[in-house]
């Protein structure tokens, strides 16, 4: 098992140590482990011998000894939420286990279909929440262990929340189980929207409570380690329907990243065209460089939460992403997933616009190289070689082309990010009647103007419009500011000047009407955006239940290959039973 090393200060190096021996001793399988639906060969509670979590050594390495167990869970978390969707194509290449993952065949021998390493999370948070001391205070009266405490309580929920998606109807405990003497019928199972409603109400009172502060693990910063309880509950709001509360958690979420009452815009960073004579011939991706890249925390950081992987590729929680995605000498050249033929199809509908400081708006050409026709976003995160990479000479020994995916040149899995805030939060405000909100965050960016003409074209909702601040001096639109601007619609990111072009108009007809139809392009933006991130399974899943129309999501589905009949694809998709997984007849429908 390997440890991540906390480098802020000689206190820590002494916790690491200590957490180190005690791992050691974990691994050696000397605490105590439960029932079958949690994984007997595992260490699924650490410090079972000790009655309290009341010294700062035990508290904060049990904080990471959890974050060392969701390790287990990150590969799986993008796969089972990317591959199943419409985004991605399983060559054949892949093992049978991903290949029965696409088709909707998950048995319970497949290797991605392991309920228990989420108990184990959701055990070890049990446990911690049951015996740590959070009435100890410091000298200034400060509850000593409340960021640790919110922290595992968010760790906890998100884990759920998985299982819920995943599962359909999971096992629910809370309390640690602390022996093998279980009797596993005898926990209810929750459903999502159960899972949902009780976390809601057990996150609520910690959405000011702040993140801890560990320094470094490794070469990350610690904070990005964490789920932030505001975007926790504007999901679990967004999937059980209340979408003025997601809307309203997403918000404070985003005027609080930096400290309160901060601003967060989405930022200028965007992939264009560089015109040399009226020709479109190059073009920066400074989009994908930052996106993908940057794991710092900064005031402009794109990163919300990820999970550190191990950098040595014999562990066990070494990241196997970059192999499936990538040509690396890990997999001799022989990657395993590729674009399907409807993100390609996708990223070519959309129409790129240019504006000049003149004011000319003026559109790309449709015959370009290089899938960069259109949308920007994929051309720049994926590319394909037909020469040696990496040493290995794929047009001589019978390999695939080349491949690349910048979205997976690191170790560290990346969960959230700022712009599926900003998209959801598009999502929830449309789906509360208001979808000129909506198209405003994907078209020209959101400030306090905006909000004002939006309380003038919904006057009912005025009130609570005003509950949102973007002050224009920190949100400024390209619009307002050609040459100073600090926020863009997120479609701009890689289609050009969304404000501008004449075919990315706001929708007209009744509201109803446009709620679909914008509805429609933030599904549109959440794939050309969001895609092979582990999102577009759940985002059709969530539409489609939303709806009431399961062929929503079977159509698209369907459709990988470009509205043709994806193969190998035999369960009903049109049962929503088919869309969660089960094991052993003891989790899931």
């Amino acid at each position: 098992m390997h440890f991540m090393v906390i480098e802020n200060s000689e206190t820590m190096k002494r916790i690491q140590h200590i957490a180190c021996a005690a791992f050691v001793l974990i691994a050696s399988g000397l605490f105590a482990s439960c029932g079958d639906m949690l994984d007997k060969e595992s260490d699924l509670v650490m410090y079972s011998d000790k009655p309290h979590l009341n010294a700062p050594t035990d508290t904060i390495y049990s904080v990471i000894g959890i974050q060392n167990k969701m390790q287990a869970l990150a590969d799986r978390t993008i796969l089972l939420g990317e591959v199943r969707g419409d985004l991605v194509t399983v060559n054949n290449y892949a093992s049978s286990d991903l290949r029965d993952m696409a088709n909707f065949n998950i048995g319970d021998g497949n290797r991605y279909n392991n309920p228990r390493d989420y108990y184990a999370v959701i055990n070890n948070c049990n446990y911690y929440l049951a015996y740590a001391d959070t009435a100890l205070r410091n000298n200034r009266n400060e509850r000593i262990f409340q960021k640790e405490y919110a922290a595992v309580k968010g760790y906890r929920a998100w884990t759920y929340f998985q299982l819920a998606l995943i599962y359909g109807k999971v096992p629910f405990v809370t309390e640690p189980i602390l022996n093998m003497e279980v009797d596993e019928q005898a926990y209810p199972k929750y459903d999502l929207r159960q899972i949902c409603e009780f976390f809601i109400q057990d996150l609520a009172p910690y959405v000011n409570t702040p993140l801890p502060g560990y320094g470094n693990i490794g070469s990350v910063d610690s904070r990005v380690t964490y789920f932030p309880i505001n975007i926790l509950l504007g999901e679990m709001n967004l999937w059980i329907g209340n979408y003025r509360e997601a809307a309203l958690c997403y918000y404070r979420y985003i005027s609080s990243r930096n400290g309160t009452h901060t601003a967060w815009p989405l930022g200028t960073y965007r992939n264009e065209w560089t015109r040399d004579d009226g020709k479109y011939e190059r073009y920066n991706n400074i989009w994908t460089t930052y996106m993908f890249s940057d794991e710092n925390y900064s005031q402009d950081g794109e990163l919300v939460t990820m999970t550190p992987g191990d950098s040595i590729p014999s562990s066990s929680n070494f990241s196997s992403l970059s192999s499936l995605f990538n040509t690396t000498s890990l997999n001799d050249g022989f990657y395993a997933l590729t674009p399907s033929q409807a993100i390609i199809n996708l990223s070519a509908a959309q129409t790129y616009c240019n504006f000049t400081s003149t004011g000319d708006v003026g559109y790309a050409p449709t015959n370009l190289t290089d899938y960069r026709t259109g949308d920007l976003r994929l051309a720049s995160s994926w590319t394909t070689y037909n020469y040696n990479y990496g040493g290995i000479m794929t047009t001589t020994t019978g390999r695939p082309v080349s491949q690349q995916f910048y979205k997976y040149s690191t170790t560290n899995v990346h969960i959230w990010r700022r712009a599926m805030v900003y998209l959801h939060l598009a999502e929830a405000v449309n789906r509360a009647g208001l979808p000129k909100f909506a198209y405003h965050i994907l078209a020209t960016g959101v400030n306090n103007n905006v909000i004002a003409s939006l309380q003038h074209e919904y006057p009912s909702d005025s009130t609570w419009l005003a509950q949102f601040d973007f002050p224009n001096v920190d949100y400024v639109l390209r619009t307002e500011s050609p040459s100073q601007y600090t926020t863009i619609g997120v479609h701009s990111r890689g289609s050009g000047f969304s404000e501008y072009n004449e075919n990315y108009a706001m929708p007209t007809g009744t509201v109803e009407e446009q709620v679909t139809a914008v509805e429609n392009m933030i599904a549109d933006e959440e794939a050309l955006e969001l895609a092979f991130e582990g999102q577009r399974f759940y985002d059709l899943m969530r539409i489609a239940l939303r709806r009431g129309d399961p062929s929503y999501l079977a159509q698209r589905v369907m459709g990988r290959g470009g509205m043709q009949a994806s193969t190998g694809i035999t369960a009903n998709l049109l049962d929503t039973k088919t869309w969660y997984l089960s094991w052993q007849g003891k989790i899931g429908y």
